[in-house]
């Protein structure tokens, strides 16, 4: 006989889990109420990575199968989708929001977990992955953490990241930061570094793409900060546009939609060259979880670096490289964002005109 719902006990507060023996992830029959009780289990780190932040949902209401798609910002009509904006209906009265802006000038209130009994909330919406924004309710524009996307492009593999991390490692404790290192769920690795919030959106991403270039420089056959695929290559591409405003990484302990459900496993250094992204799924975590608890905790007990060194590397580069042409130290933003001061034009290069190519001052 099917269980209609449970009522979980969370710090507190009463959090209903409807359908729990819905089977989530066929392939290794993992229901829908273990996916919460996985949650509740990690609760210690995952509400640590979501503390007081503003949360994107990435919900699969029905679980994970192969034949469900994710909705994208051009296609929205799928199964599974992103949801940013707070649920207008039946969210209890305890459930905390807070206003964010896009790119637009737009504002929502979203989520902002302020307790583990919001992210075990989330769950039983069909939440996999928490996409966090890098700021608190503190502040909704100043950026508190870098977070530093190591994205393999065809032809590379999680070995070739976790290269690029090690070498990314000594950059930034060059300019005085310190970097924890987590699987993606699939074959990249992210760095985290926790900052002061003095900056806004624009100047961490551009310390990170300061950042990124100086590891292009020191690997150059084998990272790039190139935006445009048709130059990156068979290398380790630094992802710096996800530290733009309204682009998030998922979270340290996030599930990933696939057959096994892998998940976003936050690492130590001495662990990142012994490992495989497919070590980590639901059932491991809870194993590992039991043993060592969350390995980020120094993260989040440290104290924060500051952005001021990365910032000369980036002012330096556009003494050296210029800005607002092709080429310049600037980088083209996400094609759905309104055109930034200094940035270069959104064409790739295989598709530049004369006509750009003078405007950009490019001859």
């Amino acid at each position: 006989m099917a269980v209609p719902a449970l009522e979980l006990q969370v710090g507190g507060r009463t959090v209903r889990v409807t359908s729990p023996d819905k089977v989530y992830f066929p392939e290794i029959g993992l229901t829908k109420g273990e996916m919460v009780q996985y949650v509740l289990t990690v609760g210690d780190g995952i509400f640590a990575a979501l503390k007081d932040r503003p949360v994107t949902m990435e919900r699969w209401p029905g679980g994970y199968r192969p034949d469900v798609t994710l909705s994208t910002r051009t296609d929205s009509h799928h199964d599974a989708f992103y949801q940013k904006r707070a649920p207008s209906r039946g969210m209890p009265e305890w459930v905390e929001t807070m206003t964010v802006t896009f790119p637009s000038g737009r504002t929502a209130d979203e989520v902002c977990a302020t307790e583990l009994a919001t992210v075990v909330w989330m769950a039983n919406l069909g939440t996999l992955r928490y996409h966090p924004w890098p700021v608190t309710r503190a502040d909704a524009d100043k950026v508190d953490q870098l977070r530093i996307d190591l994205d393999p492009q065809p032809g590379t593999t999680f070995a070739d990241a976790v290269r690029a991390a090690y070498e990314l490692r000594e950059v930034l404790a060059e300019v005085g930061l310190t970097g924890h290192c987590k699987t993606s769920g699939g074959r990249g690795v992210h760095v985290f570094v926790g900052v002061e919030p003095e900056h806004g959106f624009v100047e961490a991403r551009h310390a990170v793409i300061a950042l990124g270039r100086e590891l292009a420089r020191r690997m150059p056959d084998h990272v790039t900060v190139n935006w445009w695929k048709e130059e990156r290559g068979e290398r380790i591409f630094v992802d710096f546009n996800q530290m733009a405003r309204d682009r998030t990484i998922a979270s340290a302990y996030s599930i990933r939609p696939t057959p096994r459900a892998l998940v976003s496993a936050p690492l130590t250094w001495d662990e990142l060259a012994e490992v495989e992204p497919e070590d980590f799924t639901i059932p491991t975590m809870l194993t590992r979880f039991a043993e060592v608890g969350d390995v980020w905790a120094p993260l989040y007990a440290a104290p924060p670096g500051r952005l001021d060194a990365a910032l000369e590397r980036y002012e330096r580069d556009v003494r050296d490289l210029g800005t607002g042409r092709y080429g310049g130290a600037e980088m083209p933003y996400p094609p759905d964002y309104p055109k930034m001061p200094g940035e270069p034009a959104r064409v790739q290069p295989s598709r530049m005109t004369a006509e750009t190519r003078e405007s950009e001052e490019m001859d």
